[in-house]
């Protein structure tokens, strides 16, 4: 396993579209490997290859607090959602910035494990709001997307007044 970097707004890289895992191989093992070990060392709670410049549909998502119930998914499409919530976001390609978010209370998915066996599950909470988010990555969208023009202006800021203090 490898640690790989974790691309961050606004890197035109993010608004890439993701596109479909033609091979279930030992590649994509390896993503799926690398992806969980970056996610946890950043740490987050999620992950899509997109943040990590692979533009195939995989997200990794692990939303127990102790690292201890690693999930991906491969190809994942929402099938259904139910309700709406709010819940404050955050993303490891937008550092430092949280904000609230409007999303679906519950989705079904349908997606793909590593070796291609198909499954489905069903997600609400914090859990809903993560695998609707890594998604929207997959998709080129960032949470901040759903923000109003002005909360986007300040953080565009924001990053690139951080940036710079690195350069």
């Amino acid at each position: 396993m490898a640690l790989r970097q974790i691309l961050h707004h606004p890197d035109p890289r993010l608004r890439n579209k993701a596109s479909p895992v033609a091979s279930f191989d030992a590649e994509l093992g390896k993503l799926i490997d690398d992806m969980l070990e970056t996610m946890y060392d950043a740490p987050g709670i999620g992950l899509a290859a997109t943040q990590v410049n692979v533009h195939q549909r995989v997200v990794v998502i692990d939303v127990s607090g102790e690292k201890s119930t690693p999930l991906h998914f491969v190809n994942p499409v929402i099938a259904e959602t139910t309700g709406e919530e709010e819940m404050e976001e955050g993303c490891l390609s937008v550092p430092g910035v949280f904000e609230t978010v409007c999303r679906a209370e519950e989705v079904l998915i349908h997606a793909f494990d590593r070796n291609g066996d198909p499954f489905e599950m069903n997600a609400d909470g914090l859990l809903a709001v993560c695998i609707q988010h890594e998604i929207d990555h997959l998709d080129g969208k960032l949470f901040v997307d759903y923000l109003s023009q002005l909360k986007q202006l300040r953080i565009r800021k924001k990053l690139a007044k951080e940036q710079r203090q690195y350069d």
